[in-house]
């Protein structure tokens, strides 16, 4: 990019460059209303038919499956995303018109209707394929100069998707839980289009970089160095591309199958291959074709290249038992919070939570509109309309945050919203992930698979303590709240230990002109965990009904901590195939 990257720094917040500020609220409101609407939807789609806030009333098994397609596509659409902004259309350009698309699918889904979800859920995975990826590479290109601050940017940006995160469940699901579920949908389309808006105002903060691209001219083609020196030609052949569509095919058929089958009998592979069901058979068969491809392109890279990259797929393999079993936390531990947790408050109970509950709002809040007023500060003169924008948001997240608090404060008796539960999570994230980070930098710093393993096995702890929680509770009664507040903390110690090395892996052994496939590789496997963890959430009922909701918990126990005893006895291997990364 032609603009000099060292301006940026002209106008700093907090050390930082403003612009990694703008991005920082415009992921945040997206984030706020992503987190919003998925904390709901599982709630929504189950709820009883009749009542004071009717849902649909659906089978947690049916709510599932549809959640399960709808989760697993958001990982795989960044794929295509990233390439069309990457050769067309440029990062600015994408993350708006994903932005757009979003806003409009949060709209339909405030209609509470069949066809207006369905298209709801399309737009958000289309919107989310443009906007997911072109953020960080927009932050990226901003840092190009100075990588010795780009932990510190992203760590300040990873807090802004926490934020959102907390904010938008918080307040989204308070909503809707209280007052109506189209309530809680138009809450979030309302901040993302006010958050597409703040972001598309600030484009003076950012010069030429996240623009359309510029394409290269034979000459600069031709000068650019394509292959690095342990690294040899391996063109995808037209037999590579075929399978790789007819692979992308079968995924896709499978995903689609499974709620359309279970939702509106409308099966595509109505046969039986042996002792396979037609969708079985075709996720198989797709599978078998993936490792094909894989292995068959392995055998032409050079031994250290094919070493590395034969460690990435490892990895990606455990990557699908954490999130088979952390994405719990969208489908069956929200009806588990709903349905078998005690959530009333009454006297002391009541004035404690209401205590935390304010610091827990009113505290972060107050930090961020800090951030806002030093960012409007330094770029009031250069972006006044975005800043005004900004100030809007919060202004109205003050409003609906004070309205809550006033309502949980002047009733006499009350419950604690399910969706409550699930901000857990994103607070306890704030709140550890920098000393988490911190002991990654010390001495005690352990290699990739004992983190991995720590994050599985650490995890596993969380549903453990929900398998104590509920042996032997007869079938009906309410276990204390502490026990889930219990699970999420580990849950999140889990989470970072594990989440955040993946990525920052796959950059360090896979050579450059091999990230993009590779970063795909990896989000296909994330996609996978989180389809397979709605199969699974989804049978909570069935479990339950035939053998105990502590049976349900065990296998969330017991799965993962295989897994991640697996992959630290895997270490002197992977060590090996490393070649020296560390």
């Amino acid at each position: 990019m032609s603009a000099k990257t060292e301006n940026f720094f002209d106008s700093k917040v907090l050390g930082h460059p403003s612009g990694l500020f703008v991005l920082f609220f415009t992921e945040m409101w997206e984030r706020f209303s992503f987190y919003g609407m998925r904390v709901l939807l599982i709630q929504f789609l189950t709820a009883a038919v009749l009542g004071s806030n009717p849902g649909w009333g659906w089978s947690a098994e049916n709510a599932a499956a549809l959640y399960g397609t709808y989760a697993m596509l958001l990982y795989i659409t960044p794929i295509f995303g990233g390439v069309i902004a990457d050769k067309y259309i440029g990062y600015r350009w994408a993350v708006v018109v994903g932005a757009i698309i979003m806003t409009i699918g949060h709209a339909f889904m405030a209609l509470d209707t069949p066809l207006f979800l369905y298209l709801g859920l399309g737009c958000l995975v289309l919107g989310t394929g443009f906007f997911k990826p072109n953020m960080t590479s927009i932050l990226s290109e901003m840092y190009k100069q100075f990588p010795e601050k780009k932990d510190g940017a992203y760590t300040i940006f990873y807090m802004g998707v926490n934020a959102g995160a907390f904010f938008g469940m918080m307040l989204c699901g308070y909503l809707a839980e209280r007052i109506g579920w189209h309530w809680g949908f138009g809450l979030a389309g309302i901040f993302m289009l006010l958050g597409t808006l703040q972001f598309w105002l600030a484009k003076p903060l950012f010069g030429n970089v996240g623009g359309v691209p510029v394409k290269q001219t034979a000459e600069e083609e031709a000068a650019e160095p394509k292959y690095g020196p342990d690294e040899k030609p391996n063109p995808f052949t037209l037999v590579d591309q075929i399978l790789i569509v007819l692979m992308t095919l079968l995924g896709l058929g499978y995903a689609f199958n499974d709620p359309l089958s279970k939702i509106a009998n409308i099966n595509l592979f109505n046969f039986q291959v042996g002792p396979l069901s037609g969708q079985n058979f075709v996720i198989l068969t797709a599978l078998i074709l993936f490792l094909f491809v894989i292995f068959k392109r392995l055998a032409n890279y050079t031994k250290i290249v094919r070493d590395r990259m034969i460690a990435v797929i490892i990895f990606a393999f455990f990557v699908v038992f954490f999130w088979m079993s952390f994405e719990q936390g969208a489908s069956s531990l929200v009806i588990f919070a709903r349905d078998n947790i005690d959530r009333s408050l009454e006297g002391n109970t009541k004035t404690i939570f209401n205590v935390l509950n304010t610091l827990l709002t009113v505290g972060p809040l107050v930090i961020i509109s800090y951030v806002l007023f030093l960012l409007a500060k330094q770029t009031w003169k250069r972006i006044p309309l975005s800043n005004i924008v900004l100030a809007i948001c919060f202004l109205g997240v003050w409003g609906v945050a004070i309205w809550m608090l006033q309502k949980e404060l002047s009733s006499e008796t009350s419950e604690i919203t399910v969706s409550f539960f699930s901000t857990l999570n994103s607070f306890f994230i704030i709140s550890l992930a920098s000393l988490v980070s911190r002991v990654w930098d010390s001495k005690y710093n352990p290699p990739a698979a004992v983190k991995y393993g720590l994050g599985l096995i650490i995890m596993a702890l969380g549903f453990g303590i929900l398998y104590l929680g509920t042996s032997g509770v007869a079938e009906g009664v309410r276990i204390s709240f502490i026990w889930l507040l219990l699970a999420y903390l580990f849950h999140t110690l889990g989470e970072l230990c594990l989440s955040p090395v993946g990525l920052s892996y796959v950059s360090k052994l896979v050579p450059g002109r091999m990230i993009a496939f590779m970063f795909g590789m990896w989000y296909l496997a994330i996609a996978i965990g989180n389809k397979l963890a709605a199969l699974v959430g989804g049978e909570i009922e069935n479990i339950t009904k035939e053998y105990s909701l502590s049976v349900f918990f065990l296998i969330f126990t017991i799965v993962p901590i295989a897994a991640g005893l697996m992959v630290m006895a895997l270490h002197p291997v992977l060590k090996k195939l490393m070649h020296g990364v560390k």
